[in-house]
């Protein structure tokens, strides 16, 4: 085995989905993912903690991004323009991988409670980082806590149909995020 040839972590993510998709996560050893991603072990527990961290690899890269591009919104953007900024910022980092990925995931997501929940602890997460994004800008906590529900739901709209979608499709992940963030914008508006 290799020990320092690049790419680890991404090799360590795909193996571990080929593994939870062919034999089911509680079924799928550290020992088996890193024989399969052709690395050590010690090499995987330098990049992941445990085998349930392998699906929300990204989720420190996504916060920031998120919250970078709240950060970095015109200053006069309405809370939802702040928001399209960060799921913009975000989605533009989101590739191939994700898209080929996704779905294994949310199969092996869905197959067990243990991955529910980390995937839910997931979704707060973000959430609470964008909101507190938003309040630093100075926007209420309610109004922030609101955008930022809106908009997380509008990034697991749009990813699931980017990554559900035809795959000769051109379109990229922040089109279909947007879209769903206006879809969104127009159904709280009816809310009265």
């Amino acid at each position: 085995m290799s020990r320092w040839e690049p790419g680890a972590r991404e090799r360590l993510v795909v193996a571990a989905v080929d593994l939870f998709t062919e034999q089911g996560y509680d079924a799928t050893t550290v020992a088996q993912i890193t024989e399969r991603a052709g690395v050590t072990k010690s090499t995987f527990f330098r990049h992941f903690p445990d085998k349930r961290e392998l699906l929300v690899a990204g989720q420190e890269t996504l916060s920031r991004l998120l919250t970078e591009g709240i950060a970095e919104a015109p200053v006069a953007a309405t809370p939802l323009e702040t928001v399209a900024a960060g799921l913009e910022r975000a989605s533009n980092a989101m590739g191939p991988m994700n898209r080929e990925l996704a779905p294994r995931v949310r199969a092996a997501i869905a197959a067990c409670t243990e991955l529910q929940e980390r995937d839910a602890l997931k979704t707060v997460s973000l959430t609470a980082a964008m909101t507190t994004a938003l309040v630093a800008r100075g926007l209420p906590e309610a109004t922030a806590a609101l955008a930022s529900e809106l908009g997380i739901l509008a990034f697991k709209r749009g990813f699931a149909e980017w990554s559900e979608g035809d795959r000769d499709g051109q379109g990229e992940l922040a089109g279909y995020v947007l879209a769903a963030l206006d879809e969104l914008r127009v159904a709280s508006a009816s809310l009265g």
